[in-house]
């Protein structure tokens, strides 16, 4: 990760998402469970698109709308994107 403080504190508000349970309590357990789970960023959608498509998944029956909903993409304030693999 490029940025891994604002990663973390996008992932601390919203891993609600992705876990049922808490995973991380504050932002050093944040960045520490996406560094562990080696989350990438991306510049746009197209980009997590080929990356999703690269790790297996079929992404060809979703829009860059729905593909921003799935529950391991998360967008960052400034309109970038990380996914966590968990």
């Amino acid at each position: 990760m490029k940025r891994p403080k604002l990663c973390g504190e996008v992932f601390l508000k919203e891993q609600g998402k992705l876990f049922d349970e808490p995973v991380a309590e504050n932002l050093a357990e944040a960045i520490e469970f996406l560094e562990d789970c080696f989350a990438q960023e991306f510049k746009t959608i197209k980009e997590v698109r080929e990356y999703l498509e690269e790790e297996g998944m079929d992404t060809s029956e979703l829009s860059n709308a729905e593909l921003e909903e799935e529950l391991e993409v998360f967008k960052l304030p400034d309109g970038t994107y990380f996914v966590v693999e968990a």
